[in-house]
């Protein structure tokens, strides 16, 4: 192994990690850890259920949705997607190398007979939809939200990153699509940069610019264009509301636009710890929220565990239980995760 990939294997990651672990000491310092778990004792369990049902929902409505961008090309069950979106989950939990995307497409194309190349691009439209309606709900948070007023530079940071989150994805989707009948000439840039990567992946990547440009489809049905809208947008509320299920399960009652704000500031503070890597960006963004809305460490440490604990139960559960009937082994997904061309 060359001193370039060890480096990036071992030595970001773990210093990353120190980082992190340095971060939520200092964020936690004055925790009153005998009030935490008596707290954690006294949570109601009848909330964490309908908290587990949410993280779930969550999916079923993603698998939905990928189902209607999906439909001209092929119809598959929801549930199929949903099983196959669990068990990329559940992957990318267990091999930390962003494999989710990839993990489902390539089980949806090993089970409905499709270029992984090609499901793999819808799995990008999908994502950049997520996206787009993201940066819409950074904007009703900043027009419309109680951003607390002693983070004087908070409301213009989010709508910074909003308007840069909205012109990368849609600049990503609108690419994608008014690229895709220079994609199939082959002449353009992008045809001959997708026809270089297929010679270099010899006869597995044969045929990778039509199975690209046959990946970039959109419902003819405005009824599924418009589903592929409300799914979105219903997914974000929904996990939204994972914030409200744990913080009842311990007695916190937020505002209904703080439960928008804590999505975005988190969901932002993830996206950069991925960036500069390091790991739990989800858990430290949502700490930081959590403090600037008033709750106590204590409570707040007690909503992060019980959303993430639950999340990775029931995706790393599930998901590997979906893989495992799929004939699929996690060490067969980690040699392919190690190739240099995967």
């Amino acid at each position: 192994m060359s001193f370039r990939r060890l480096v990036a294997r071992w030595a970001i990651p773990v210093i990353g990690t120190i980082l992190a672990i340095g971060v939520l000491f200092w964020l936690y310092q004055d925790l009153d850890f005998g009030r935490f778990l008596a707290g954690l004792a006294r949570a109601n369990t009848a909330w964490l259920f309908v908290l587990a049902a949410t993280i779930l929902a969550e999916q079923l409505l993603r698998g939905w949705k990928w189902r209607q961008i999906l439909y001209d090309l092929k119809p598959i069950s929801t549930w199929r997607l949903f099983g196959a979106i669990l068990a990329g989950y559940g992957a990318a939990t267990l091999i930390p190398l962003g494999i989710s995307p990839l993990v489902r497409s390539w089980l949806i194309a090993r089970l409905e007979d499709l270029r992984l190349a090609c499901v793999l691009v819808t799995a990008a439209i999908e994502r950049f939809i997520d996206g787009i309606v993201f940066a819409a709900i950074v904007g009703i948070v900043v027009l419309a939200g109680q951003i607390p007023s002693a983070e004087g530079g908070l409301r213009l940071g989010l709508a910074v990153a909003g308007a840069l989150n909205l012109a990368v994805f849609a600049g990503l989707l609108g690419a994608l699509f008014l690229g895709r009948g220079a994609l199939l000439s082959g002449t353009s840039r992008a045809g001959r940069l997708v026809d270089w990567l297929g010679a270099k992946g010899g006869t597995r990547l044969a045929g990778l610019r039509d199975a690209v440009a046959e990946g970039i489809v959109w419902p003819r049905q405005r009824a599924r264009q418009l589903g592929i809208i409300a799914a979105s947008v219903a997914m974000k509320l929904v996990a939204a509301s994972h914030f409200l299920w744990s913080g009842l399960a311990v007695g916190v009652m937020l505002e209904a636009l703080d439960y928008l704000f804590l999505l975005v500031f988190a969901g932002f503070a993830m996206v950069l710890a991925r960036f500069v890597r390091v790991p739990g960006g989800f858990v430290i963004g949502a700490g930081f929220a959590l403090r600037l809305l008033g709750v106590g460490d204590e409570q707040a440490l007690a909503m992060i565990m019980f959303s993430n604990v639950l999340t990775i139960l029931l995706m790393v559960g599930i998901g590997l239980l979906v893989l495992w009937r799929g004939g699929i082994v996690i060490r067969s997904l980690q040699v392919e995760g190690d190739k240099p061309d995967a």
